[in-house]
């Protein structure tokens, strides 16, 4: 079993994303969206730890991150934060894609 550490170190960005949102702004829905979006990302994370080809979750999560946030970044242009975490989202569902994709390894 080996763990999924990159998958929790997004789930940590994400959910650091919306306190540091709360914080600078006050923003209760940045801090909504970031627990929400990040403990979600860090279920699919502990899910993958278990199981490599359970994606499901993660790859959702990703995705619909790297949707809302690149429509924002497309609507501000503007990198932080909304730029930050389209980028992050789109190198995750990139790395979940390949991990899918992959053939499972022979047995002898």
């Amino acid at each position: 079993m080996s763990v999924d550490w990159v998958g929790f170190g997004y789930a940590t960005l994400i959910a650091s994303g919306g306190v540091v949102g709360y914080v600078k702004a006050g923003s209760v829905p940045s801090l909504a969206a970031g627990l929400l979006f990040g403990g979600l990302a860090g279920f699919g994370a502990y899910q993958i730890s278990n199981d490599p080809k359970n994606v499901w979750v993660s790859l959702g999560t990703s995705g619909a991150l790297a949707g809302l946030m690149g429509k924002r970044f497309y609507a501000s242009r503007k990198f932080m934060p909304a730029g930050l975490m389209a980028a992050a989202s789109l190198l995750m569902m990139g790395k979940l894609s390949v991990t899918l994709l992959q053939k499972p390894a022979e047995s002898s």
